[in-house]
């Protein structure tokens, strides 16, 4: 017979912990844009892709990212606590990741001495 309790309480803390981890590196992204350091990925050169931002696209965002960082009315220590604020969440994201990875593999269990 299925524990329908417990496959409820399963779900909410999944969906919960997800929840709070995709947050939590959204944040990271957001405060990264807020420091000044725009997080451009250039482009890759794919023969099947739907869509390629050719270089001129790519270079007229970076231009438009460089303008608005300058635009920023943060002063330089309002920018350095968001950018360390920034990297927090990414570690803590990390971090969680770990740790529920860990959880579900029960051989790294013998390496702390639970097993």
């Amino acid at each position: 017979m299925i524990d329908w309790a417990a496959f409820v309480v399963v779900f909410i803390a999944a969906f919960l912990g997800a929840t709070v981890i995709v947050s939590a590196y959204a944040l990271g992204i957001r405060l990264l844009t807020i420091s000044g350091r725009t997080p451009i990925v250039t482009p890759a050169e794919f023969t099947d892709a739907i869509t390629v931002i050719t270089p001129a696209e790519a270079k007229a965002a970076a231009k438009k990212a460089a303008k608005a960082a300058k635009k920023s009315p943060l002063t330089d220590g309002q920018k350095r606590a968001a950018f360390i604020g920034a990297w927090s969440c990414f570690v803590f994201s990390a971090l969680a990741v770990l740790v529920g990875i860990f959880l579900i593999v029960p051989a790294l269990h013998r390496f702390i001495g639970i097993a």
